[in-house]
């Protein structure tokens, strides 16, 4: 799903709010020129932060399996997209006035994308078959904030040219939010194909489907475990006869409201289903800590009017819940190297005050 649309929900209440002033917590160096700090002094998980991207809005960059390289989604105007399209970069790599490359078609939206195991090909979603213009992104429903779930994306691979070797979805409806196991043999991913936003996994070539979740709700943002046994997701559980006729108006037109979401964790075949979290508010963007006994997510379940969004990790028994970031604004999608030196995650920190979210990447250390 176009997860990074959550974005502008969190502007709507902090633009003309300060970031906190912190006191640096680790080398001077990480500082940026105007004084204010990358590392706030509770983050003591950041041994060292770096700003990647300086503009619009980047978000969902996951590493390559050798972890040499990221992928991630941007809309930044300046780099000559209307929507967001999917870019690659190098792991040390900085875009301060320049365009890394993109390997998207530049037509329709693009979502989700993620390295093959051969560090060679990335996935995507886009809906650049149905139309080669940017779709119409609706925010509000009813005076409620809402997430688009077009039925035109399909899941592509395609080279680090930008060039498409393959399609790996072409069932009517919803196909996109693909992820890869680190095993390298399963995608996981979400489709309405069933009537409803449910979880399903293929083989690396998209063979062998199967249909990995059946409760009423949206399913999404799924990632798989270290050793590719376990599931972890985001999702929406209506209960009342009113949740219920709500959820699936919306979800006829299209549309999802976010703004409920806990934390469910299963096995790879959909198994020992259980929800982790019972937070309140929007829980989402889980990943796993390469030990595969902890997960990293972002939420506002300490937030009175929506916002701030800060990163927490708890164990996957739901015990230990520790909060990692410490800001006013936005910090979500967060995701773990493989070798687990380090961490990718989206920030508003350090925009000087405007709406742009960027990439940081952040030297790890438990």
């Amino acid at each position: 799903m176009y997860r990074l649309t959550i974005i502008p929900l969190v502007f709507v209440f902090m633009a003309c709010k300060q970031q906190k002033k912190a006191e640096v917590a680790n080398n001077p160096q990480e500082t940026q020129q105007d004084s204010i700090p990358l590392v706030y002094a509770e983050e003591k998980h950041f041994k060292s932060l770096r700003q990647v991207t300086f503009g619009g809005d980047n978000a969902e960059a996951y590493w390559s399996f050798d972890d040499e390289m990221l992928v991630f989604q941007s809309n930044f105007t300046d780099w000559g997209v209307g929507c967001d399209q999917i870019f690659t970069m190098n792991r040390n790599d900085t875009f301060d006035g320049v365009r890394p490359p993109m390997v998207s078609t530049g037509m329709g939206r693009t979502t989700c994308s993620y390295f093959m195991p051969d560090n060679k090909h990335i996935l995507y979603g886009s809906t650049h078959l149905a139309d080669k213009e940017c779709p119409e992104v609706p925010l509000r429903k009813n005076g409620k904030y809402v997430w688009p779930v077009y039925d035109s994306f399909d899941i592509f691979v395609a080279d680090l040219d930008g060039n498409i070797v393959k399609q790996l979805t072409d069932e009517p409806g919803y196909d996109a939010e693909a992820t890869v196991s680190p095993k390298g043999d399963k995608i996981v991913f979400t489709s309405d194909r069933s009537g409803d936003l449910e979880l399903y996994t293929m083989d690396i070539d998209g063979s062998n489907v199967k249909q990995i979740t059946d409760e009423l709700g949206y399913d999404g943002g799924a990632f798989f475990s270290p050793d590719g046994t376990k599931l972890i997701f985001r999702a929406s559980r209506p209960k009342t006869e009113e949740e219920i006729k709500e959820y699936k108006e919306l979800l006829a037109q299209g549309l999802v409201q976010p703004t409920e979401m806990e934390l469910f964790i299963c096995n790879a075949d959909g198994s020992d289903l259980r929800q982790l979290t019972f937070l309140g508010n929007a829980n989402w963007c889980p990943f796993f800590h390469p030990s595969g006994e902890k997960i990293i997510f972002s939420s506002n379940f300490e937030a009175e009017r929506g916002f701030p969004f800060n990163l927490y990790m708890i164990d996957i028994d739901g015990k230990n819940l520790e909060r990692i970031t410490h800001g006013e604004t936005f910090d979500a999608f967060p995701v773990f190297s493989n070798n687990g030196k380090y961490l990718a995650f989206s920030s508003n920190r350090n925009n000087g005050g405007t709406r742009d979210t960027n990439l940081f990447i952040a030297e790890w250390q438990d």
